[in-house]
This record gives structure tokens, C-alpha cells and sequence, in this order.
């Protein structure tokens, strides 16, 4: 849901030039903007080291629910997935831009009892560690989905209608999707003075111009 909203305000955006999605199956999604390479294994880049070269900026949207997963296989697909990933285009494109969908709640220390974000904030750490040009780590809540996007989770297609009144009563915990794209995307155009982005962060720079 979330990579297939980033996409769209990307794919929207005036200054977004060119888009290279890589996944482990096609998008459907058909565009003068995008290419598409699909890799089984997301850990191997190296059919793509040359045109991972070519651009400026990651939006990693790539991630799983920590429920009825244990510690050990939300590690790998989490974090362990995620460093490899990053670890690899940060030795093929060092002027890049890395962009981490991380979630609200993340544990920076590492250190507290919810298994996922313990394993987000590591997450999240290590990757600040890597020589890319900047790197940003993404902490939405609840999003409202973007209207006639089709991986919508089905749940909140059921709790949407309560949008409105969330959005007033907790402003801090509520965004839209389409926010979180256009932040990412503003991050990249005119940098951002933290590297851990909260909602009220996301839903600010969305609307920088």
C-alpha cells in the first residue's frame, strides 16, 4: 500500500524526472517516467548496478507486519533485508539519498519490550550509519489511503470514514498517504534538519512548496 502511494505522487510530481522501481513482481503500473527491474531476491543488485548509478534518491517502502512472526524472521526480513539492501547501493551510489519507511513507535534505543520496534530502531541506526549523501528515516501512523490506489489494506478501507474526526482529535498520529510521498519527495528537493521524520514532521513538509 504504502510503496504503491509513494509511486503515485512521485509518478504526479513536476520534478521527479525518472522512476526505477525494483521489486519481486511488476507493479502494473505502465508510465513514461518508470522502468521496472524485478529480482527474486532483493539482496542481489547486481544486475542493476549500472542504472542504480543513474539516480539521486531511494524511497525504500519495502516491509511486513510483525504479527505472528517471531523475532527471528521479522529480523530478516526487516532489518537484515533492508541493510543489505541499502549496504550494497550505498557502495554503488554514495551520493545517494536514502529514504526508510520506518513506523511511529520505533524504539531508538533498541531496547524495549515491542519486539518490532526494537528491530525497527535497529534498523533505523544502522542504516544512519552508511556513507550515504543524507539519509532520512519515515515514522507514519495511521494513513488515509489515496483514492483509487488498488493495494489499500483492507482494514482501513472499513475505519476511513472515521478520518476526519481522528485527524481532529489526534492530529499527531494521523496523515494521509499522499502526504508521506510528497514529503519524501521534499526531503529530497530541499533537505530536512532531522533524520528521524514523526507524523507532524511528514504532514509539515508535504506542504513545502
Amino acid at each position: 500500500m504504502v510503496g504503491e502511494g509513494v509511486l503515485h505522487e512521485c509518478l504526479m510530481h513536476n520534478h521527479v524526472e525518472s522512476i526505477l522501481v525494483i521489486g519481486r513482481r511488476p507493479c502494473g503500473i505502465i508510465h513514461p517516467k518508470l522502468e521496472e527491474i524485478i529480482l527474486s531476491d532483493l539482496s542481489d543488485l547486481s544486475s542493476a548496478e549500472n542504472q542504480l548509478s543513474e539516480y539521486n534518491a531511494c524511497f525504500f517502502c519495502s516491509g511486513v507486519s510483525s504479527i505472528r512472526k517471531t523475532e527471528e524472521e521479522y529480523y530478516r526480513l526487516t532489518y537484515a533485508l533492508t541493510l543489505n539492501f541499502a549496504g550494497t547501493l550505498s557502495k554503488i551510489n554514495p551520493d545517494m539519498s536514502f529514504c526508510y519507511i520506518s513506523g511511529a513507535g520505533t524504539d531508538s534505543t533498541e531496547e524495549g519490550r515491542l519486539m518490532w520496534a526494537r528491530v525497527k530502531g535497529k534498523t533505523e541506526n544502522d542504516l544512519l550509519k552508511l556513507p550515504f549523501k543524507k539519509e532520512y528515516n519515515f515514522r507514519p501512523a495511521f494513513m488515509k489511503p489515496t483514492k483509487g490506489l488498488k493495494n489499500t489494506l483492507k482494514y482501513y478501507k472499513y475505519i476511513s470514514w472515521m478520518y476526519p474526526l481522528l485527524h481532529l482529535v489526534l492530529p499527531g498520529y494521523f496523515s494521509e498517504l499522499s502526504q508521506l510521498g510528497q514529503a519524501m519527495i521534499n526531503c529530497i528537493l530541499y533537505g530536512f534538519d532531522k533524520n528521524i521524520l514523526e507524523v507532524k514532521d511528514i504532514n509539515s513538509l508535504s506542504y513545502k512548496k
